[in-house]
């Protein structure tokens, strides 16, 4: 049974949540990071690593639902690359500044890459579109 079309203020609510959860990741992910880079103590920039990990977990969720072809497109599978770099912070403490940068510039394939590229399957070896999203 295919989807009927959002109304308008379906697309309006989903496109102003998609677009707040980005900008609380986007502040979480500076104060975060600036800390880190900056050699800041850990208990002034925690708060902002809880944002950006806790915004960028429900945007993964938000992104599965819509369409699990996102985890085998080179967007989703680039995401689950930086989780793992994210998780390097425990046995590589010495290298945070060096896997933040790494991430930060991950990041900037993933969202502003082509979209040929974004949406290459990893397991079709070509492009799959997935289902239309709402911008944000």
């Amino acid at each position: 049974m295919a989807k009927s079309k959002l109304s308008e203020k379906q697309f309006w609510l989903q496109r102003l949540s998609k677009t707040s959860l980005r900008a609380l990741h986007i502040l979480g992910v500076t104060g975060a990071g600036g800390g880190i880079l900056l050699g800041v103590p850990q208990e002034k920039w925690i708060y902002y690593w809880c944002i950006a990990m806790t915004t960028g977990l429900l945007m993964m969720i938000w992104e599965v639902v819509r369409d699990w072809r996102w985890l085998i497109q080179l967007k989703g599978v680039l995401t689950l690359v930086k989780l793992g770099l994210l998780l390097l912070f425990i046995p590589l403490a010495q290298y945070k500044p060096e896997l933040v940068v790494t991430t930060l510039l991950l990041s900037v394939v993933v969202s502003h890459g082509p979209a040929g590229l974004r949406h290459f399957s990893v397991i079709h070896g070509r492009r799959i579109d997935g289902r239309k999203e709402v911008k944000g």
